[in-house]
């Protein structure tokens, strides 16, 4: 079982390069195990024992299983995650030519770490929209570049004597990736020629890209016994898949289990595929009433649930031990880690940290708890404003990593196996 998951992981993370794919991939294993689609647009018809699943804007996805009908005295069993990752967008017309050089302009999506995606084979993936039936109805479609089609090349040392000691890169002028070289000026955009051949849509019937650079490497398995991942994108795919894993392969009788996986975590999550969004509480208002139950019966079941927000944490660095918390020093192998923050930019209170250990405890889990050091500032998760919308206590935990925001990240695997057997039994809680 602990291979499967394995292979499982690196499939679903070599699959989903963007947030888009990373959505078409949760809706896939979803429909492998009989979840049924709803359409937003429809109404909608539920029943006891269903498992069902939606989505917006082709990167956002949620699902859930009806346990029990219940629901008003058992409440949600909520796992968040995000499918979006730091990296590169690519403008609109974003052909440039210097010289015979032929190269891309990009924007900076989120706050990867610019200098690891140098010098790496990157491929090119994303959403195209163009020309539908109706003006308001524009068709979407996925491509994949699978290839190693663009590089971001370092400047030599020779001409760049500091690199080494800490060299500011300006993001507009640094990291513009090469596409080829022509000898002539080009009249023609050789990218929208490209996508207009890969998706099969004549190029004039295309709006807009939301196409994004991905590292061509895939994910591997290393380490003197195997025991690391190394991949792209483990923030937060990992957390994504062990949540789905968790979803999946439990059984309850309780309340209602429910899987969100938002877009745009990386960027403040302001956006109606994001957190801090309506998406999720518009959903289980259209679940209540599906189910015939007032506004007032889900405040009462809101009341009852229970949510954790799942997103990644940080292994200690063996080369920078100064920057963790003395007293807590999170290690590869001892299972996920509670995080908490005074200022909450963690939502972990003392009431839902006690429900995440206890469920550890009860199944033999091994847990670590994650504080930043008081002089450095750390990141935030979905948690707070996903909580904040709904009223609803939270805990956030996440599989320990390292490289954080880099282009490959590393994690041990024992403790994506831990995060998976607590995801199951969060959502097999009776």
């Amino acid at each position: 079982m602990s291979a499967e998951l394995i292979h499982g992981l690196i499939n679903f993370i070599d699959n989903s390069p963007t947030m888009f794919h990373t959505a078409k991939m949760c809706i896939k294993i979803l429909e492998e195990n009989e979840y049924i689609y709803l359409d937003p647009q429809k109404t909608w018809e539920l029943k006891l024992g269903g498992k069902y699943y939606t989505q917006t804007n082709d990167s956002a996805v949620a699902a859930f299983r009806i346990d029990s009908s219940n629901i008003v005295e058992e409440g949600f069993k909520i796992v968040g995650t995000h499918s979006d990752v730091p990296g590169f967008r690519i403008k609109p017309k974003a052909q440039m030519q210097f010289e015979n050089y032929l190269k891309l302009n990009t924007e900076v999506y989120g706050g990867p770490i610019l200098s690891t995606w140098y010098d790496r084979p990157l491929a090119l993936a994303g959403r195209i929209t163009s020309k539908g039936p109706h003006p308001r109805s524009p068709q979407s479609q996925l491509v994949n570049i699978n290839r190693p089609l663009l590089i971001i090349p370092n400047l030599a040392i020779h001409m760049n004597k500091d690199i080494n000691t800490g060299v500011n890169i300006n993001k507009q002028k640094d990291t513009l990736p090469i596409l080829s070289y022509c000898d002539e000026t080009l009249s023609s955009d050789l990218l929208l020629d490209l996508i207009s051949k890969e998706a099969q849509i004549p190029a004039e019937d295309i709006f807009d890209m939301d196409l994004f650079l991905y590292p061509f490497e895939k994910s591997m398995e290393m380490g003197l016994n195997n025991e690391f991942i190394s991949a792209p994108r483990l923030d937060d795919l990992c957390m994504t898949y062990s949540s789905l894993v968790g979803l999946l392969g439990s059984t309850s009788d309780k309340g209602i289990s429910l899987f969100v996986c938002y877009d745009n975590e990386e960027i403040g999550s302001r956006t109606r595929q994001g957190a801090d969004s309506p998406f999720l509480s518009y959903l289980l208002e259209r679940i209540m009433l599906s189910l015939r139950k007032t506004r007032e019966e889900l405040f009462i079941a809101l009341e009852k649930s229970f949510m954790i927000s799942a997103d990644v944490a940080h292994l200690i660095h063996p080369n920078y031990p100064e920057k963790f918390d003395p007293s807590h020093k999170v290690l590869p192998g001892k299972g996920p880690a509670i995080k908490v923050s005074a200022n909450f930019s963690y939502t972990t209170d003392s009431s839902s940290f006690a429900v995440f250990a206890a469920l550890c405890k009860m199944h033999q889990i091994p847990y670590q708890v994650f504080v930043n050091r008081s002089d450095e500032k750390g990141g935030s998760t979905i948690g707070p404003v996903a909580a904040s919308h709904l009223a609803i206590r939270c805990v956030d935990i996440g599989t320990p990593i390292l490289s954080m925001h880099s282009a490959r990240e590393l994690m041990a695997k024992e403790d994506f196996l831990y995060t998976c057997d607590a995801m199951k039994a969060f959502f097999s809680l009776q």
